[in-house]
């Protein structure tokens, strides 16, 4: 008797891969990839290169995309002990090889450095490959679990794209994209500890030691505002060290002074709609601030006056 066939592996249905899309973060991918065009506008490269720019957000997404994934292997225990997140495709067993998670976020890390290596210059990939250092291993593996400045010290991850930004435009860190990584670094804080002040139980349930005082709301939530007030003088800092033309300064400045506005309240009260107003206004702000920049570039170009 001839043996009967084996039966065809099923290909990957589509929510499989909203759950492999899923462990990219591709919110936080996009954004990563979003301050890297701002800092490579911000260094006012002549000409813009638009195929580098293209290699910078795809070597820029892939690490930040892998570094997620990484982050999603090696925190699928205290995932599946929080209600926002365990539902997460490794806590809630949609994926079951967790190791091929671990592998595919290493290789995709190693992709975004080495092509940022190749394709454009050493310190771009440098800046990548710092981004993704601090965020997997200063960020998730020594400080998350340890202590509550594991926000403040692993929100370098987020400035490092600026950095890149800059590196892959004219090949160094000027000034303007320092202080614009400055102020990507001072705004982590703020937007994760406003969400925090929204999920302490969770936090505290799974012993993350995310704010500042977890059985102290309204000193946290001070702390917020304080982390918030901080942006103020960033935000004037980057109008005065970059070129910038008066009406993208102006919107900088207004975009401040909007944030700061939403999270103020905090220092009064600590409940959930001020909370959710301080969260979900942080975003934008740093939206804004992209947008401006990027635009800023433009207006240069038409010869609209500087401050």
């Amino acid at each position: 008797m001839s043996e009967s066939p084996a039966p065809a592996t099923p290909a990957p249905t589509p929510s499989r891969w909203r759950d492999v899309v899923t462990l990219t973060k591709p919110g936080i991918t996009a954004l990563i990839v979003l301050v890297a065009v701002a800092g490579y506008f911000l260094a006012l490269p002549s000409p813009v290169n638009f195929g580098r720019l293209g290699l910078l957000a795809l070597t820029g997404g892939l690490a930040s995309a892998g570094s997620a994934m990484l982050n999603h292997y090696l925190d699928r225990d205290v995932d599946g002990g929080m209600k926002r997140t365990r539902s997460r495709p490794l806590p809630g067993s949609r994926i079951q090889q967790s190791g091929g998670v671990l592998v595919a976020g290493t290789a995709l890390v190693a992709l975004g450095v080495g092509g940022a290596f190749l394709w454009l210059n050493p310190l771009t990939a440098v800046s990548i490959a710092l981004g993704a250092l601090t965020y997997v291993v200063v960020y998730t593996v020594v400080l998350k679990r340890r202590t509550n400045w594991n926000i403040v010290i692993g929100g370098f991850a987020g400035s490092a794209p600026a950095l890149a930004g800059g590196a892959a435009a004219v090949g160094s860190w000027t000034v303007p994209v320092l202080a614009f990584a400055l102020l990507v670094f001072l705004w982590t804080p703020p937007h994760f500890w406003s969400l925090a002040l929204l999920l302490r139980e969770d936090y505290r349930r799974v012993g993350l030691p995310m704010l500042p005082r977890m059985d102290d709301p309204a000193y946290s939530g001070r702390i917020v505002v304080v982390s918030a007030a901080l942006l103020v003088p960033a935000s004037i800092l980057l109008v005065l060290v970059a070129p910038f033309a008066w009406p993208a300064a102006v919107l900088v400045l207004l975009a401040v002074v909007a944030y700061f506005a939403l999270a103020l309240p905090l220092w009064r009260r600590v409940d959930r709609p001020v909370a959710l107003r301080a969260f979900i206004g942080s975003g934008p702000y740093l939206l804004a601030i992209i947008a401006v920049l990027i635009v800023n570039f433009w207006l240069h170009a038409i010869g609209v006056a500087s401050l």
